[in-house]
C-alpha cells in the first residue's frame, strides 16, 4: 500500500514517472544531503532520542513565532468539532496544536534518515496489533484494499508495510516535490524490499493495473479524501463527516467490491521517540456477500467517513493539511 504522498517510481506502469521527471537538481540535492548528514551526525552522537528532542525543540520554537500556521490549525480544528461532535476545550486544542507542531517536524526528521536506519531497528518500532488479520485476508489470493486518509504521517505506512515483506502498491497524484524524489531514490537504493515487494500507481494510470493488483495477492491502499478536483471522470460519493456532507473518491472502493477484495481503513498514530501505532480498521464491508451496488458503496464510504470523525476526536493532533 503507498499513499497519496509518498512514491517509489517502479518502470512498467503506465502512471509511472519517467527518468527526467525523477531528477532532482544538483543543488537541491546538496542541500538534501548536508541535512540529511547534519541529522544523522547528530543520531548517532546524541541517539534517535535526542534527535527527538532536537526536533520537538525546534517544533516548540516554530510554535511560538509561527502564529498563521497556528491559525490554520485552530480553523481546520474548529471545523472537525463542529455541529454533532465532541467540543474541544481551548487548553486540549492549544495542547493540540503543539503537538502537532512536534509530530510533523519529527516525522519529517525520520522520514529523512529512514533509510540510514537497520531495518531490525525501524520495524522494532512499529507496533501493528491486527497485522495477523491483514495476512489472513491475503490468503484468499484476492488482495487487500486499504483505505486511506490525510491524516497522520501516513507516508510512513508503506515504508513499514513493504520492510515486513508484503507486496504492496499504491495511487497516488503524479505531481511529486524534489525532496520527495531524492528520499524515494535513497530509500530504493538501500532497501531491496522497495525493489521487490513496491508498486506505484499514478491517479493518471489505466483501471487495469488496480484490477492486475487485486489479482496478483497485492496489499494496495490510496486516500479517498481528496482535497482538490482531479477530474469529472472520478467516482465521488458524498458521506457526512462532522455534521457536513462531503465528497469522497470512491474509485478504488467499487474495484475492490468487483475484485471480492477485504476493504480496511487504517491509520498511522505517531507517538513520541519515533514509535508509531499503525490502526486498522474494518473489514469495511464482507468480501463474500458485498456486492458493487450504490448502495453498499455508500454505506462503505459512510464508514470510512465515521472512522475519521473517531480517529480525529481521539487525536486531533493528526490533522495534517496546515
Amino acid at each position: 500500500m503507498c499513499v497519496d504522498n509518498t512514491s517509489v517510481v517502479n518502470g512498467g506502469s503506465s502512471g509511472t514517472l519517467s527518468e527526467k521527471e525523477a531528477e532532482v537538481g544538483t543543488l537541491a540535492r546538496l542541500k538534501y544531503e548536508l541535512v540529511r548528514g547534519f541529522l544523522w551526525a547528530w543520531a548517532r552522537c546524541f541517539s534517535l532520542r535526542g534527535l527527538y528532542l532536537l526536533g520537538a525543540g525546534f517544533a516548540l520554537c516554530e510554535w511560538l513565532i509561527n502564529y498563521k500556521r497556528r491559525r490554520r490549525f485552530r480553523k481546520h480544528l474548529k471545523t472537525g468539532f463542529g455541529r454533532g461532535t465532541k467540543v474541544i476545550s481551548r487548553a486540549a486544542a492549544r495542547r493540540a496544536c503543539l503537538r502537532h507542531f512536534i509530530r510533523t517536524r519529527c516525522d519529517k526528521l525520520f522520514y529523512l534518515i529512514f533509510d540510514k536506519l537497520p531495518k531490525e531497528q525501524i520495524l522494532s518500532r512499529v507496533r501493528f496489533p491486527r497485522e495477523a488479520d491483514m495476512a489472513e485476508s491475503l490468503k484468499g489470493g484476492k488482495g487487500v484494499y486499504v483505505c486511506l486518509s490525510h491524516i497522520g504521517s501516513h507516508h510512513v505506512l508503506a515504508l513499514i508495510i513493504a520492510l515486513k515483506g508484503y507486496r504492496v502498491a499504491g495511487v497516488r497524484d503524479p505531481n511529486e516535490g524534489a525532496l520527495r524524489r531524492y528520499i524515494n531514490r535513497k530509500y530504493d537504493e538501500t532497501f531491496p524490499e522497495f525493489r521487490a515487494h513496491l508498486r506505484m500507481l499514478y491517479s493518471n494510470t489505466y483501471p487495469r493495473d488496480i484490477y492486475r493488483c487485486f489479482q496478483e495477492g497485492y496489499v494496495l491502499g490510496s486516500t479517498l479524501d481528496i482535497g482538490r478536483e482531479r477530474g469529472a471522470h472520478l467516482r465521488m460519493v458524498t458521506a457526512e463527516i462532522f455534521g457536513k456532507p462531503r465528497d469522497f473518491l470512491a474509485g478504488p472502493v467499487q474495484i475492490a467490491l468487483r475484485c471480492e477484495a477485504p476493504i480496511y481503513q487504517a491509520f498511522v498514530v505517531s507517538r513520541p521517540n519515533f514509535y508509531f501505532d499503525i490502526v486498522l480498521k474494518g473489514p469495511l464491508a464482507d468480501p463474500n456477500t458485498a456486492e458493487d451496488t450504490p448502495e453498499t458503496l455508500k454505506a462503505i464510504v459512510q464508514r470510512y467517513a465515521d472512522n475519521i470523525a473517531e480517529h480525529l476526536t481521539d487525536n486531533p493532533d493528526h490533522i495534517s493539511r496546515t
